[in-house]
């Protein structure tokens, strides 16, 4: 299959390794930011092929995982009101809140539905006008666009029944979070692809300016992950700090201007609170004032929730900085698991616990496997 087969190619995947065994003169810590990279990595067993120069760590780049409690015990108190037809992606429904989690509050009798698009909610808006159907919109600015659209869809039809919970966080604020921490151990970057075809490179740019970091911004295949871990070395051990397009067959330097306008018209940049890493300044996304009549928390404020505590035996904070690995958590298979998870990272298919569980734990050698 053409950019798929190719790009799983073991002989050219060897090759890479040797090459950059050759290279490294001193051990890099690299941080791939995406949690589909994280899948991959974790999927084809792409550590297994680095030399030890390589550190890979895993970034915060899965939306489920970064979804703060508070987040999640709002949806599940608006989705327990009587009056609301509450509509997720399936991957939300086992993200753990304070006490319960989504599966739960449709198992007490809330109508949770899952749904593949924002457009699947309006139209379930459409076909209920006695109810108030709420999305919950997750996601980096990848899916932003689409949620955007359903937004902007809904006013454009005249659709007063429909709200959205915006979670939605942008990947720059986060990166430049890590970067300037005081324990930060990341060396350079592998660049979410998928965000960057709706962004451009033009905010990575900076990070890689003012933090003197590479950046090559990687696709999602394992030779994608190669080439952008020998393209940071290469200009790790030339002390540059560049940011590379290793995914050009997608991303294009302006990214997509037309869903760029989209969100600039739909959302403003807000504060937000990413799990396990605190608030973040202007990394997030809020309806903007035109489109306010949307918020379901703007709709919903009366509904109030306590001080939510993340479970103490979960190190997931640690994990999405690149501080710790979940080999590194005394839970991890133990106590925590994808059946019953004690935080995010264990729950999505991008998250980093869920796929050192999936993927490593059969020869992780420790007690904890």
């Amino acid at each position: 299959m053409k950019y798929v087969d190719e790009y799983r190619d073991l002989e050219l995947a060897g090759n890479l390794a040797n090459e950059l065994r050759q290279l490294c003169s001193k051990r890099w810590t690299i941080m791939e930011v995406c949690g589909g990279q994280t899948h991959t990595i974790l999927q084809y067993g792409i550590e297994d092929l680095l030399p030890e120069t390589i550190n890979l760590v895993h970034g915060p780049g899965c939306p489920v995982c970064v979804t703060p409690v508070a987040l999640i015990d709002k949806a599940i108190a608006i989705a327990l009101d009587p009056s609301v037809i509450f509509c997720s992606f399936g991957d939300m429904l086992r993200v753990p809140g304070s006490a319960i989690d989504l599966l739960e509050a449709k198992a007490r009798g809330a109508d949770v539905r899952i749904v593949y698009s924002p457009l699947d909610a309006l139209n379930i808006a459409q076909r209920n006008n006695d109810k108030k159907i709420v999305f919950l919109a997750v996601g980096f600015e990848t899916t932003a666009p689409a949620n955007a659209m359903a937004i902007h869809q809904a006013k454009k039809l005249g659709i007063s029944n429909f709200f959205v919970l915006s979670t939605q966080v942008t990947v720059p604020p986060v990166c430049a979070a890590i970067l300037q921490a005081p324990n930060n151990q990341v060396e350079a970057l592998i660049g979410p692809g998928h965000v960057c075809t709706i962004t451009g490179l033009k905010e990575y740019k900076f990070l890689a300016e003012h933090y003197k970091i590479p950046i090559v911004v990687a696709g999602f295949e394992p030779l994608d992950i190669l080439q952008a871990i020998l393209a940071c070395a290469r200009q790790l051990e030339s002390q540059r700090f560049d940011v590379i397009n290793q995914y050009s067959r997608v991303v294009e330097s302006e990214g997509n201007r037309f869903a760029r306008n989209l969100l600039e018209e739909v959302f403003d940049l807000c504060d937000r609170e990413w799990r396990g890493l605190g608030w973040i300044p202007k990394s997030g996304l809020k309806l903007s004032s035109d489109y306010r009549s949307f918020d379901a928390e703007r709709e919903f404020a009366s509904i109030a929730t306590s001080e939510c505590q993340e479970s103490p035996e979960c190190i997931s904070g640690q994990i999405l900085r690149g501080n710790k690995k979940p080999t590194d958590c005394a839970a991890f298979g133990i106590t925590c698991t994808p059946g019953r998870p004690l935080g995010a990272t264990m729950v999505s298919s991008e998250g980093t616990c869920a796929n050192y569980y999936k993927f490593k734990r059969f020869d992780l050698g420790s007690a904890n496997a």
